[in-house]
C-alpha cells in the first residue's frame, strides 16, 4: 500500500540520505513475526510538556462511551492480525491505559506501571528515613550520570556521554553557547549560528539569546537546506530531528558531516525522536545533542531533559551556566571555578530528585526492547493509519504533512483539517486522544511500545465518522 493518494505537503525539504537504519519504504516493514516486531511497521518540542487545548475536553468513558462505534471492516480483521503478530504487544501491559485510544505520547507519554511503586519507596524510604543519607546511601548523587547512561543507550551514545538534568531550554541553551565557543576557539572567524526555521519556538528564542551572548548573528534555515548553506562562518548550526509539527524526519548524517566540514558544529534537538527511532549519536559524530524525556520515554509531565556532549569535546564544553554541581571538588566550596570531568561538566545545580528516580523507575520497561524492534513498529503503525484515513476519511477532508517516505518519517502522522481545533476536541470527547496545533493541524503520535494496531483502525474510523458528520 501507499499513502501517495492522500494529499501531502512536502514543506520544502530535502530528503535525508541515511537518516535511520529502519526499513525505507514501506514494502520493507517487517512481514511476520520473524522479521521484525509486527507483521506490517520548549512550553511542548522540542519542548512541550502543557497541555493541548484539545486536552482539556472531557475523556471519561462516560462522556465519550454511548457513541456507537463504526462497524468492523477488512481492515479492523486486518488490525487484529497485525496484532497478534506484533513482538511488542506485551509491553502495553507495562502501562496505566484504559479503554481511550491514546494517540499524543509525542506530547506527554503514558504512565509506566513501576513509577509509583518506586516513587513511593523514594518517598517513604530514602527521603523519609535515610533522609540525608541518600545522597550516598541511595546513589542520588550519581543519578544524572547513571540514568544519563540508560538514556544514552537508546540514542546510540556510550557511557560517560549523557547526563540527565534541567529542562529541554535550558540545555539547548548550554550546548549551543558552548558550541560556538568551542568552534571559536579554533582561531578562525565564525559569528554565525544556523538554526532550524520551523524549529519549535523555544529553540528559536534561546538560540538569538545565545547569538547575542557570544556576538554572533542568528540565521534561520530550512532544515533540509541546511547542509547547502553552512560556510566559513558557521560557528554552530541548532536542527530538530524530527519536526514536531509535521512529523519530518531530517538527514541527522548528513547534515552533521556538512556542518563539520564546513567547521562548525552542530547541536541536535532529538525532543520527537529519542525512544521513536534509530538516532546514531556516537555513529554519525554528532557534537552535542539534548532531548526531554517525557514524550516517547514516559518520564513523566516535567521530567528532566538530558544533554550529550561527545566524549572528544568534553574537556573543551565550556557551560555558560557553571554551577557547584559540575565543579570538579563540589563540595569544597571553592570561590573559583574548575569543571568536573566528564558529562558531569554539563550539570548545575542539585538534581531533581523525585522526578529523576521517576524517570528512572520509567526506562525500565527499555531493557528488553532494541530501538531497531520500536521503529519498525513505529513505521507499520503510520503507514496502517494512513491507509485507514485513506480508506474511511471523506475525499478532500484532510492533507497529511507527514512524508510518506519513511526515511523522512517521524513516529507521528500530521493531518492538515479545516476546523482542526473542535474536530480535535470531539475526537477526544469520543476517547480519541490526540492533539491540535493551530491553525489547523490534527497531530497524532505513535508510541510502539503500548500503540496497537486495533487502535489505530478505530481511531481513523472515529476520525471519518466526525468529519463526515461535521462536513
Amino acid at each position: 500500500m501507499s499513502d501517495a493518494t492522500i494529499p501531502t505537503e512536502s514543506a520544502g525539504a530535502t530528503a535525508p540520505t541515511g537518516a535511520e537504519s529502519g526499513p525505507t519504504s514501506a514494502e520493507s516493514a517487517p512481514t511476520s513475526a520473524e522479521s521484525g516486531p509486527t507483521s506490517a511497521e520548549s512550553g511542548p518540542t522540542g519542548a512541550e510538556s502543557g497541555p493541548t487545548s484539545a486536552e482539556s475536553a472531557p475523556t471519561s468513558a462516560e462522556s465519550w462511551a454511548a457513541e456507537p462505534r463504526p462497524p468492523r471492516s477488512a481492515l479492523s480483521d486486518e488490525a487484529t492480525a497485525l496484532d497478534a503478530a506484533d513482538r511488542l504487544r506485551a509491553k502495553r501491559d507495562a502501562f496505566t491505559l484504559d479503554d481511550v485510544i491514546y494517540l499524543d505520547g509525542n506530547s506527554l507519554g503514558a504512565l509506566p506501571r513501576a513509577v509509583p511503586h518506586r516513587l513511593a519507596e523514594v518517598v517513604a524510604r530514602e527521603w523519609g528515613e535515610l533522609r540525608i543519607r541518600s545522597w550516598e546511601e541511595s546513589g542520588w548523587w550519581t543519578a544524572p550520570e547513571r540514568i544519563g547512561d540508560r538514556v544514552g543507550r537508546l540514542v546510540g551514545a556510550a557511557p560517560g556521554q549523557v547526563v540527565v538534568g534541567d529542562s529541554t531550554s535550558v540545555n539547548v541553551f548550554k550546548a549551543v553557547v558552548a558550541a560556538v565557543r568551542i568552534a571559536q576557539a579554533r582561531g578562525t572567524h565564525r559569528d554565525q549560528i544556523l538554526v532550524d526555521e520551523t524549529t519549535f519556538p523555544t529553540d528559536g528564542y534561546i538560540a538569538e539569546s545565545a547569538a547575542r551572548m557570544t556576538g554572533c548573528t542568528l540565521r534561520p534555515v530550512a532544515a533540509g537546506d541546511m547542509p547547502t548553506a553552512v560556510g566559513a562562518r558557521t560557528a554552530a548550526a541548532l536542527v530538530n530531528h524530527v519536526d514536531y509539527r509535521t512529523g519530518r524526519l531530517h538527514d541527522l548524517p548528513g547534515t552533521t558531516a556538512a556542518v563539520h566540514a564546513a567547521g562548525g558544529l552542530v547541536v541536535w534537538d532529538l525532543c520527537h525522536s529519542a525512544g521513536a527511532l534509530p538516532v546514531g549519536l556516537d555513529d554519525h559524530g554528532v557534537d552535542l545533542a539534548v532531548g526531554c524525556t517525557y514524550k516517547y520515554l514516559n518520564g513523566g509531565p516535567g521530567a528532566p531533559a538530558y544533554l550529550y556532549v561527545a566524549r572528544a569535546h568534553q574537556p573543551r564544553f565550556d557551560s555558560p551556566l557553571p554551577g557547584w554541581n559540575s565543579h570538579a571538588d563540589p563540595f569544597g566550596m571553592a570561590s573559583a571555578y574548575t569543571p568536573a570531568d566528564g558529562s558531569a561538566r554539563g550539570r548545575v545545580g542539585t538534581p531533581d530528585i523525585l522526578s529523576m528516580l521517576a524517570l528512572e523507575a520509567a526506562l525500565e520497561v527499555w531493557d528488553d526492547v532494541t530501538i531497531e524492534d520500536v521503529r519498525a513498529k513505529s513505521l507499520a503503525l503510520t503507514d496502517f493509519f494512513l491507509r485507514c484515513v485513506e480508506d474511511y476519511v471523506p475525499t478532500g477532508r484532510v492533507q497529511s504533512l507527514t512524508p510518506a517516505a519513511h526515511a523522512e518519517r517521524g513516529s507521528q502522522v500530521a493531518l492538515r483539517c479545516a476546523d482542526a481545533g473542535e474536530v480535535m476536541a470531539e475526537l477526544t470527547r469520543r476517547g480519541v486522544v490526540g492533539d491540535f496545533r493551530r491553525p489547523d493541524v490534527l497531530r497524532f503520535g505513535f508510541t510502539p511500545l503500548y500503540t496497537g494496531f486495533a487502535e489505530v483502525e478505530r481511531a481513523a474510523r472515529v476520525l471519518a465518522d466526525v468529519l463526515a458528520k461535521e462536513g
